[in-house]
């Protein structure tokens, strides 16, 4: 079976005046946290800030550290991997098809398992 973020990552927006091919996009370092990438697939400026959309990478056994959007609530859509989020400190296990949500300025973080860790993460208003 081809592999669920292979998919995604391969995946197209389709929207009445147009599409965007993911595959296109590239991956994009995450200015603070080692082992997390983001392919940014709807951006604020796509949206007048209303919302952003981003596909997350995480390296095996890496994290995305505590930290908190005093401005967004923030969605996580586990697509493959797995992991742990911790979210107004509580641990939720992160596995394919989890969705978790973090309400604007509230404490999270994100460590990925032996295999990586791959979300479909929504901000609302858009993070960047």
């Amino acid at each position: 079976m081809e592999n669920i973020f292979e998919k995604f990552n391969d995946g197209r927006l389709v929207i009445p005046y147009g599409e965007k091919d993911f595959s296109r996009l590239e991956w994009n370092k995450h200015p603070t946290f080692e082992g997390v990438e983001l392919k940014h697939i709807v951006a604020a400026s796509d949206t007048c800030g209303a919302f952003s959309y981003h596909l997350v990478r995480i390296a095996p056994n890496m994290k995305i550290g505590n930290h908190v959007h005093k401005e967004q609530t923030e969605t996580h859509e586990v697509i493959s991997g797995s992991g742990i989020c911790i979210n107004e400190g509580k641990e939720i296990a992160y596995s394919t098809g989890v969705i978790s949500i973090m309400k604007m300025d509230t404490p999270h973080e994100v460590i990925a398992g032996s295999e990586g860790l791959y979300l479909f993460a929504k901000f609302i208003p858009a993070l960047c």
